[in-house]
């Protein structure tokens, strides 16, 4: 089944929302970074929240990134989203792996940490990205995006992102919703939603007993009622290629170059976000000192 992200409005226009499902990404992911349970449930989780802020910004050539410094033993998690919610992204210690906490579930927060950071960069075409930036909450992504939310866009929000592991470690499940209020709501319609919120189940509960997007948030936001805007397929996608990687090398400006084409006989550009290699042979190199020199 494709990844989607569905959008709507609820109580009469106060309460937006958008919700994603987004297993086959973040097996793509988990399949690229060879990613333990819990570096996949950390990863996913900000795949999905990336995607969900990414599809908001619409217009063509605009981005968001999403980097988490928590100071755990993951490392930084990076993950890029274009304007229609697609995304890539990696995590710096992929293979990391800890016990369970006493509940069972995967400890994210753990390996995240809670000592650091997480930023927001909109590219929106501007002179200059927005950079919006918080102290962590609690490691566990949705309640930090939800932090991020109301102190950096003063947006009051409810998040909720999870990830599902099968015992293959294959992703089993993903998924996610943002809910926001809209300026002017009454505070009936706050009260009524903070009631919402409390009883709301877990994301990968709706999705494992088989609800849809549409199922789920009507669960979610009970006694509301609900109008569906769109749905849009997103998923996992990279955008490097030869070209991209050439300009960068290109970047590094002709003393950094000739040094390459004096000491390798190669260069090996891995791509962080796919694992794609490109390689420059010694001719390769010596054709960009050319252009460099030009």
């Amino acid at each position: 089944m494709k990844d989607q992200i569905l959008r709507g409005t609820a109580g009469g226009g106060a309460i937006r929302f958008s919700a994603i499902t987004g297993r086959t990404l973040v097996q793509r992911a988990r399949e690229i970074h060879n990613t333990s349970p819990v570096a996949s449930a950390a990863l996913g989780r900000t795949l999905l929240a990336a995607s969900l802020l990414g599809n908001d910004l619409k217009t063509e050539g605009n981005s968001l990134t999403i980097r988490i410094n928590g100071g755990g033993p993951l490392g930084s998690i990076v993950v890029v989203s274009d304007e229609n919610g697609w995304v890539r992204g990696y995590c710096q210690r992929p293979l990391l792996d800890l016990p369970l906490r006493p509940d069972g579930k995967l400890d994210v927060a753990a390996a995240v940490g809670v000592g650091g950071s997480l930023t927001v960069i909109k590219d929106i075409g501007l002179k200059d990205p927005y950079v919006g930036q918080i102290e962590l909450r609690s490691g566990e992504i949705a309640e930090d995006i939800t932090a991020y939310l109301a102190e950096s866009e003063q947006v009051p929000s409810a998040c909720a992102l999870g990830v599902l592991v099968d015992r293959d470690y294959s992703i089993k499940r993903a998924g996610g919703y943002i809910i926001s209020l809209l300026p002017g709501v009454k505070e009936e319609t706050i009260t009524q939603l903070e009631i919402c919120i409390a009883r709301a189940k877990p994301v990968t509960t709706y999705l494992d007993q088989g609800y849809t997007l549409r199922e789920m948030m009507e669960q979610v936001l009970s006694g509301f009622d609900c109008n569906f805007l769109s749905e849009e397929e997103v998923g996992y996608r990279c955008t490097c290629s030869r070209e991209r990687v050439r300009e960068v090398l290109l970047s590094l400006g002709r003393e950094e170059l000739e040094r390459l084409h004096r000491e390798q006989d190669t260069a090996e550009v891995n791509c962080q976000f796919c694992d794609e290699v490109y390689r420059f042979t010694y001719d390769d190199i010596e054709d960009l000192l050319k252009e460099a020199n030009a």
